[in-house]
């Protein structure tokens, strides 16, 4: 029996590498919206008690209207972002229920996950009090402080690119989130926060299908990894049956 965990998904970002009509949340695949996509990978799971969405100021008016039914349906909690990704996740941090154990903080535009992936981060998470799945970099690296011809090239070697769920236990993360302040270097993701506190964090093997959405093209690719995804013993909660524009 896995412990009470709180999913937190940040989607405050402002999309712009992303290239389409409307930020990369609140893009469709197959008629669906993105995020939806992705909450439904949690909402059947036993041990997730709460379930916590970031959504900028700017987009909380159309996100209420578009999608309030599923915002009930999903019991989903809404916090405002910040100016950062890690202000955005400290808002949440403040709502999250006391017998939360751990919590888990997902890129609202990662869909492409099966419950056994989950499943394998959330148990080292419970271990270890902190683990995220990564993929150990393949490809040779070069070095361009302007993008236009090569400095170097840069080694491999014992480098993982990191995704996302990280999961960590709750006293950990709000430590880390408490102590921010004294780091100097940008953060970049969530378990950069607990590796400051001395914390190990454990790398799970990730999936390569568990790709984040960056760009429009994206979403093609996604749509042809969920729809060749073997389902999950149980069907994803709809509010509706019928798959409209945003439900």
């Amino acid at each position: 029996m896995l412990p009470s965990t709180a999913v937190i998904f940040p989607a405050a970002g402002k999309s712009q590498r992303f290239g389409g009509k409307e930020k990369k949340p609140f893009a469709l695949i197959d008629n669906r919206a993105v995020w939806l996509r992705t909450v439904e990978q949690f909402v059947n799971r036993d041990e997730i008690k709460q379930l916590i969405i970031v959504i900028s100021e700017e987009d909380l008016e159309m996100f209420k209207r578009k999608f309030g039914a599923n915002i009930m349906f999903f019991d989903i909690q809404i916090v405002t972002g910040g100016k950062e990704r890690f202000e955005s996740v400290e808002n949440a941090l403040e709502i999250l229920k006391p017998e939360i154990e751990l919590v888990a903080i997902h890129d609202a535009v990662r869909p492409c996950l099966t419950s056994s992936f989950i499943d394998t981060v959330f148990k080292a998470a419970a271990v270890h009090g902190a683990a995220i799945p990564a993929i150990e970099v393949a490809d040779t690296l070069k070095e361009s402080a302007h993008g236009n011809f090569v400095d170097k090239t840069v080694s491999r070697k014992g480098l993982w690119q990191a995704q996302t769920p990280q999961v960590f236990q709750k006293k950990i993360l709000v430590e880390a989130f408490e102590k921010r302040g004294s780091i100097k270097e940008p953060i970049t993701d969530d378990a950069q926060l607990v590796e400051c506190l001395g914390q190990k964090v454990k790398l799970v093997p990730g999936l390569k299908t568990n790709i984040k959405i960056t760009s429009s093209e994206d979403l093609g690719l996604v749509d042809l990894i969920l729809k060749n995804k073997k389902p999950d013993k149980v069907r994803p909660l709809r509010p509706f049956e019928d798959d409209d524009l945003y439900r």
